[in-house]
């Protein structure tokens, strides 16, 4: 490590601007890992002394009515943010292996709250000689820089599909919903609201296509922010509601809910799916499906269940690996009925990295049509508008980037070597790996 790229990473940022012009762009990416690498360590720090302060709190602390309100009233941190600093500190003691996890850097605040509160408050059916495995199944998924919300969510929406029981997930049970709409006093208003994960993707899903960038006549890009794009569908949504509820269209299809769930488990009564088949370590969740929405991710059986009742049911034929099958060849542009069964496979941007959601994606031909490149599910994949951009014009990266089906009948990434010299292939995004 070079003496300007130590002192980036140890160093003050005052007047740093000034000086990374020296760096190369390999050294500015491994700065950029090495700050992130540190503020871990700080968080765990920082969570650490917060708890052992509290057990043995001084006359500043007693005062302050808490340790997380001292830490806020001593910091720049807001008082909310202080309380959850020494809430998750209590709430890993009782949990040394995810605790000592976190110690080490190996997963984030967020993830670490996700699992002590899966922990402390289990499913109903689970036996407390189960704990530990769950726990492990949780930290492989937090763990490493692969690690994502949405896959840690998952193992709990499957953990919770093992051990299933009639308590309703937090994230499915709407007597928690809550909007408020207040006027301010110069005039405008001010909302805000907390749903569950249906009300969620119901309003997302009918958001999607009113939100997306829109150049102006000249071509220059949208110059609002996100909020502003936000806010403006919003009131698009409501005038085109009052308007008779006139829709608009999003990826070929007007805007609605999706649930993804594996055939076999939709139909499952509760009895079966309470007694899975067993592995060596006495759970099964290889085996298991939850139901998926495109945009918040794990639905519970039970909700996707009961969507089932009156629905829209399409089926799309899966091989044994789980990737869709495609019987119908020589199509130039891709139907309604592949998009369906690429968003099953692919479940957003396959691009590595890539958190982009499947309304935003076009189907890239791997193999393009013009070079006799067929319309079926082994020459498409779902890339970001992003990606796809990258893949077919941006200059010195096309054709960088190697696209192939693997045996297991998925897209998989190999990237260039001056990313990973050895040419590891790299699975698509939403791979699970629990």
């Amino acid at each position: 490590m070079s003496v300007l790229l130590s002192d980036v990473v140890s160093g003050s940022a005052v007047g740093l601007r000034g000086r990374l012009w020296q760096l190369s762009a390999s050294e500015l990416r491994e700065a950029v890992v090495e700050a992130s690498a540190e503020i871990l360590r700080l968080e765990a720090v920082r969570v650490a002394v917060v708890d052992e302060l509290s057990l043995r709190p001084d006359d500043q602390v007693i005062a302050s009515r808490g340790v997380g309100a001292w830490l806020a009233a001593n910091t720049m941190l807001q008082v909310r943010d202080g309380k959850k600093i020494a809430a998750l500190g209590a709430a890993l003691r009782p949990f040394p292996a995810v605790a000592a996890r976190f110690d080490c850097g190996d997963c984030s605040f967020d993830h670490a709250v996700l699992i002590v509160a899966f922990c402390e408050s289990p499913p109903k059916g689970m036996p407390d000689e189960a704990l530990p495995r769950c726990i492990d199944l949780l930290l492989a998924a937090a763990s490493g820089v692969e690690a994502t919300t949405t896959k840690v969510r998952h193992v709990i929406a499957t953990l919770e599909r093992v051990f299933e029981s009639d308590e309703i997930p937090p994230a499915e049970d709407v007597d928690r919903n809550e909007l408020r709409i207040a006027s301010t006093l110069n005039g405008r208003v001010v909302v805000r609201g907390e749903f569950d994960a249906l009300t969620g993707e119901m309003l997302l899903s009918a958001l999607s296509n009113l939100t997306m960038p829109t150049p102006a006549p000249d071509g220059t890009p949208d110059a609002r922010s996100a909020a502003k794009r936000t806010a403006d569908g919003f009131t698009e949504l409501i005038r085109r509601y009052l308007d008779c509820a006139k829709t608009g269209v999003d990826g070929g299809q007007r805007p609605h809910v999706n649930v993804h769930i594996n055939a076999r488990d939709l139909a499952e009564h509760r009895d079966c799916a309470a007694t899975p088949s067993k592995t060596d370590d006495g759970m099964a969740v290889s085996d298991l499906d939850v139901g998926h929405m495109p945009w918040l991710g794990p639905l519970s059986v039970s909700q996707t269940r009961l969507l089932g009742c009156d629905c829209f049911l399409s089926t799309v034929l899966l091989d044994d690996h789980g990737a869709p099958l495609d019987a119908k060849p020589g199509k130039r542009l891709v139907t309604a009925e592949q998009r369906v069964a690429l968003i099953a496979r692919d479940k957003g941007c396959a691009f590595p990295g890539c958190t982009c959601v499947p309304a935003w994606t076009d189907a890239h031909h791997i193999r393009h049509w013009a070079n006799g490149g067929p319309t079926v599910m082994n020459n498409l994949v779902l890339l970001c508008r992003s990606h796809h951009r990258l893949m077919h014009r941006k200059s010195g990266f096309v054709g960088k980037w190697e696209i192939r089906i693997g045996v297991d009948n998925k897209p998989w990434f190999i990237p260039p070597p001056s990313i990973d010299p050895g040419q590891h292939p790299r699975p698509a995004n939403t791979t699970f790996k629990t």
